[in-house]
């Protein structure tokens, strides 16, 4: 596809979180195969820097999680805001492309509609589990809606908002990984072959890993006593690798340093904090037990506007939204302790047929996710839209 020459095409995008930041990478190389001298600005990560993104603001820098430290920040979002729409009032882009994180990208999505600019929404807010009202927003302001489920393309045909199922990008970005066997990683640890590992997946965010760790930590140590199990830590390229030495300093267990993709190729039970993680664990198959912990008044907060009974993405999705079915367990809050992690794990453990069971309900349910390439249905999308708005735009018409 080309474009008129008098002019560089131009991208808004915000991805401001870290999954948004590698989500939103996939798509642009793509993008940038067929349109070589796009030029896109606003919020990434370190991803999205690598392929030449002006970013007005860094993803790190607004990724902010619950409703007090939102509040405490407000003044600073405010100020990225104005300086955002200041940036699409003097840029003029030919479209925008918005990447999860709803609270600012929905905000951004009317301003954007308001100035004729069309807006990309490329997964979806989750509006099936809190603030359905939203829907309202995305059929008044989102041109195109790309969702990662073929759950919520059925769940916005009931809201009479058309959305376009075009797969989840973590296959592909697995896909592209080429790991070591298991019997290389264990012959570079001097581990023998019948090594069984338990995987700690604590999250991407310095809070989630303050909070999750250490109680990992202290039951992974029970289980390497009691079934002579090692753990794997899969490390974040969010959180520095302080944090996981400070953690560790004091910890009863010594874990070996992992990727992520690693950590839940070669586990045989991983512990992992709710988010994209579940559902990498659920492509490899591997049995989990899903955890989440927030500050309490955060966690008042949500519990009166969350309206399903279950946080793991593989529940929702092999389960279904409605019922309280649960394949792979889940513990939230207060019942996030090492003795529960424990039990839950070892109860997981001493059941090899369940471990199977869930194994393989898991590994089904990869085709859930859809195609290996969803990067490309989304820059086929955006390569639409742009040609169409530059065609459209009075400016290339004077």
């Amino acid at each position: 596809m080309s474009f008129s020459s008098d002019s560089t095409p131009t991208l808004f995008v915000v991805a401001g979180e870290a999954s948004g930041d590698l989500h939103g990478a996939w798509v642009m190389r793509e993008l940038l195969k067929a349109v070589p001298t796009l030029r896109f600005f606003g919020i990434g990560g370190v991803h999205l820097a690598e392929l030449g993104m002006q970013q007005l603001y860094r993803a790190e820098e607004v990724n902010l999680v619950g409703f007090l430290e939102v509040a405490k920040r407000f003044n600073f979002l405010r100020h990225v805001m104005r300086s955002l729409k200041a940036a699409i009032l003097q840029e003029k882009p030919d479209a925008a492309l918005l990447i999860d994180y709803p609270g600012m990208n929905l905000r951004l999505a009317k301003f954007l509609s308001e100035q004729r600019i069309p807006v990309i929404y490329y997964i979806a807010p989750q509006v099936w589990a809190w603030r359905e009202k939203r829907v309202e927003l995305i059929r008044k302001y989102v041109s195109r809606l790309l969702v990662v489920f073929e759950f919520e393309q059925r769940f916005f045909a009931e809201r009479g908002v058309s959305a376009t199922f075009v797969g989840h990008p973590i296959l592909e970005e697995i896909a592209a990984h080429k790991l070591p066997s298991k019997s290389d990683f264990l012959r570079a640890h001097h581990l023998p072959p019948s090594q069984r590992f338990i995987g700690l997946l604590p999250g991407s965010r310095q809070s989630e890993v303050k909070a999750m760790l250490p109680p990992m930590l202290e039951a992974a140590a029970h289980l390497e006593r009691e079934f002579g199990t090692r753990s794997l830590l899969g490390v974040a390229n969010t959180i520095p690798p302080s944090l996981y030495q400070l953690l560790l300093a004091r910890a009863p267990v010594k874990p070996i340093y992992a990727s992520a993709y690693q950590t839940l190729a070669y586990s045989d039970l991983a512990l992992v904090t709710s988010g994209t993680v579940t559902l990498e664990a659920l492509a490899f198959g591997t049995p989990m037990i899903v955890h989440y912990k927030m500050g309490r008044l955060n966690f008042e907060i949500a519990k009166r506007l969350v309206k399903i009974r279950k946080i793991a993405l593989p529940n929702l999705i092999i389960e279904g939204i409605k019922g309280d079915t649960k394949l792979v367990p889940e513990l939230i809050q207060d019942a996030v302790t090492a003795e529960n992690i424990y039990r839950t794990a070892k109860s997981l453990l001493t059941n090899e047929a369940q471990l199977h069971a869930i194994r393989s309900r898991l590994l089904a349910a990869r085709t859930e996710l859809g195609s290996l390439s969803p990067s490309k249905e989304v820059a086929k999308v955006l390569l639409d839209v742009i040609s169409c708005s530059r065609r459209t735009s009075p400016v290339l018409l004077s």
